[in-house]
């Protein structure tokens, strides 16, 4: 009797067991099915921009799958293979900007710049240039220091009355925003004609910093980014001279790159670090054929040839008006540990800046992904709004410059130009701390792309078709995959 209890208990316990065990092997089977029905589920947020204008930062979404095969179609990421950190992209709040921004509504002034600035509304610019006194997109000529004496400094109304009030309307809207500032020009009492006869050089245009004012202009800056700071503005970064090998620009200084080697590393990096400030100095500021000035060439590599305050002096600023981009790799590749930002270029009457089918593809292809690919940290484009008479400007200044946006004689109609959508295209998936990553795949020539893992672990793609028909591609990011046809000479931008 006892034997044949003890074998029914067996049974029983092998049952339980067994129907444990398949309980637990189906709640297994379901969440792993549940988990691939998540997944199908998730999806890839993607901005599409086509030269045609039949989509204009148009956002949609695309499923993310299962890893697919991979062809000659794949682009597939590579997150081992880490390249530069990024800073942001954006334009320049220019004084011509600012008069424009404020003669809207404001409504329609917070609606564009929610769209443009917002996180989470927007396309989520994050760098912006400012000029440290005037620029030739001011609406007067001045510094802030134009009565003799470096105690005469001050914040004029061009800052206080525009600038200030246009920046600080951004901020609120994203306030992580990066502010870096160029001057134009010195004082004009601190300007020579040459550095041998030493001359008074009482001029907007060209002349040279007087090295017996190294300290007084040294302190110029600290004196303007310590003004912004007061009114809650953090000056992120400063470059010593707008296009220092310019003299022919309506409101310039001519600086060699002696010159702004003496005066970095005498004046303005001991002042900044004295004062304890974390506003970060980029050398040049300038175009990449240095101007076709032989002695010139390299200016930055050979500032950092002879030592600078590697805490201040943090890399170097690039423009193309003049030369090739790949004078980036040039000196990243001398100096690597420095880095590389791109601070200017406009479209305008010169290079067909209307031709919203061609400068969309040709921008894309030299300004965005050509500086990135290059190892350029931040993108910043010239004028963010001109009105459509390319102002209001300076005598003598660009009267040819396109604004990124221009607005109309209504102060309420936009016109929205390339630059405006092409950095539209980065800031909108690439955030700032991203790191750019390698990608394979794709041997056709029409595409151009770059790959970035951002801070929160969510991949970005930006991605150019230039060629005359769509093309089909397929993603890999190494878990998951996803597939697209990008319209024939068009842009887009993914997020997942």
């Amino acid at each position: 009797m006892m034997k044949k209890i003890v074998i029914k208990l067996i049974n029983t316990l092998y049952f339980i067991t067994s129907a444990c065990l398949l309980l637990s092997a189906c709640k297994s089977f379901n969440k792993e099915r549940n988990r691939a029905v998540e997944q199908k589920d998730e999806n890839v947020v993607v901005y599409l921009t086509s030269s045609d204008k039949t989509y204009t930062f148009s956002k949609m979404k695309i499923k993310l799958m299962a890893l697919d095969s991979i062809s000659s179609e794949t682009i597939t990421l590579d997150p081992e293979n880490r390249y530069q950190t990024m800073h942001g992209f954006g334009a320049a709040i220019t004084g011509s900007t600012c008069y424009n921004l404020l003669r809207m509504s404001p409504e329609d002034r917070s609606k564009f710049l929610i769209s443009t600035f917002s996180v989470s509304d927007g396309m989520a610019y994050s760098y912006i240039r400012i000029s440290i006194g005037c620029s030739d997109f001011s609406l007067s000529e001045y510094t802030c220091c134009d009565q003799e004496g470096i105690e005469n400094f001050a914040l004029t109304n061009e800052e206080t009355q525009y600038l200030i009030p246009v920046l600080k309307e951004i901020l609120s809207i994203n306030p992580d925003v990066k502010i870096l500032g160029s001057p134009w020009t010195c004082p004009r009492w601190m300007k020579v004609n040459n550095l041998i006869d030493l001359q008074p050089y009482n001029s907007w245009t060209s002349g040279q910093l007087n090295p017996a004012y190294y300290q007084d202009y040294a302190r110029y800056f600290v004196k303007w980014i310590q003004a912004f700071a007061a009114e809650g503005i953090t000056i992120t970064s400063i470059t010593p001279q707008n296009e220092p090998l310019n003299r022919g620009n309506s409101v310039s200084l001519y600086m060699s790159w002696q010159e702004q080697s003496d005066f970095v590393n005498t004046a303005l990096a001991p002042m900044l670090k004295s004062e304890k400030l974390k506003t970060s100095v980029y050398l040049f500021d300038h175009n990449y054929n240095y101007d076709n000035i032989e002695d010139q060439n390299d200016y930055p590599a050979k500032i950092y040839e002879r030592g600078v305050d590697d805490d201040i002096v943090i890399g170097s600023a690039y423009h193309d008006y003049g030369g090739n981009l790949s004078e980036l790799i040039d000196i990243h590749n001398k100096y690597p540990a420095k880095e590389l930002i791109f601070t200017e270029t406009s479209i305008g009457t010169w290079n067909n800046g209307k031709d919203f089918s061609l400068r969309l593809t040709e921008d894309m292809q030299q300004v965005a992904l050509g500086t990135v690919n290059n190892m350029c940290r931040a993108v910043i484009v010239w004028n963010l709004m001109l009105d459509n008479e390319r102002g209001p400007n300076r005598p003598d200044g660009c009267r040819t410059c396109f604004g990124a946006v221009d607005i109309a004689s209504d102060y309420k109609t936009l016109s929205f130009n390339s630059h405006y959508y092409i950095i539209g295209h980065l800031s909108s998936v690439v955030k700032q701390g991203a790191v750019r990553i390698g990608l394979t795949g794709h041997a056709d020539q029409s595409i151009t792309a770059s790959a970035f893992e951002n801070p929160d672990g969510t991949f970005a793609l930006v991605l150019l078709n230039k060629d005359l028909n769509d093309k089909t591609i397929t993603v890999n990011d190494g878990k998951n995959s996803f597939r697209h046809t990008i319209p024939a000479k068009s842009v887009a931008s993914y997020l997942w």
